[in-house]
């Protein structure tokens, strides 16, 4: 997890891995497992489609990480000590997922992190108490977000929203993977007073790919055309503009 909003980093260098901080060794890991649970998957040569029309030659399914549980585990123990190292060890009061990805890893955190665990729905239930929080938040407490990937940060705003209508803090937002190459994800959870934390970005795990001979040379460099050039490539391949 780079000190570097990760959407500001150049390029990884592949050498980067081997530099031998906890940020580059923690980014490594996550990224190989990522690829070793078939978490992420490259298919350039038969892009896949976002519901927004977008084509892209990657895809992660972080949701598919909860069936290993050694691989989630190293996770989270590393995602536990980088955040205590970015936040303090007692800067933080409560953990909460968003409803549904960041569910379980909410749980796993607040175990590694010793803290009280709760969730925030999408929406109000519509009936009961009505309530968007699950669990026992206060006014006051500081809280952190967790989710499993970060995109372009939208859901997360919204999320963060409910948290404070809840009467809580929110200044800190995970996810497992964040994307890396729309600025606007850090930008805008930047200007809400919220700052996002990650393992790793698609940046690492190119990087880890390329070092290890994961994939071809030919679909790594549409991957990393795709990186640096999201909305163009999607559109030379026959994508629809969101």
């Amino acid at each position: 997890m780079s000190d570097l909003p990760p959407d500001t980093r150049p390029p990884a260098d592949p050498a980067a891995a081997a530099t031998g901080t906890p940020a580059a060794n923690a980014a490594h890991i996550a990224a190989s497992i990522l690829i070793e649970t078939q978490s992420v998957l490259f298919r350039p040569e038969d892009p896949f489609t976002f519901t927004s029309g977008r084509k892209s030659p990657v895809y992660v399914d972080c949701r598919r990480l909860i069936a290993f549980p050694r691989a989630r585990r190293r996770l989270m123990k590393m995602a536990a000590a980088r955040l205590e190292e970015a936040i303090g060890f007692e800067s933080l009061d409560a953990v909460a997922g968003g409803e549904t990805a960041g569910i379980p890893y909410a749980a796993w955190l607040a175990d590694h992190l010793m803290l009280p665990m709760a969730y925030i729905r999408k929406k109000p239930k519509g009936f009961g108490r009505n309530a968007r929080i699950e669990g026992d938040l206060h006014e006051g407490q500081r809280v952190l977000l967790v989710e499993d990937l970060a995109t372009d940060g939208g859901s997360k705003l919204s999320f963060v929203q409910g948290i404070r209508d809840a009467g809580a803090v929110c200044e800190h937002c995970f996810v497992v993977f964040h994307y890396g190459i729309f600025p606007e994800s850090v930008a805008d959870l930047k200007k809400e007073g919220v700052t996002l934390h990650a393992l790793a970005t698609w940046w690492d795990v190119l990087t880890t790919a390329r070092q290890s001979g994961y994939f071809d040379e030919a679909s790594l460099a549409q991957v990393e055309a795709f990186l640096h050039d999201p909305k163009g490539w999607s559109a030379a391949h026959g994508g629809e503009e969101d």
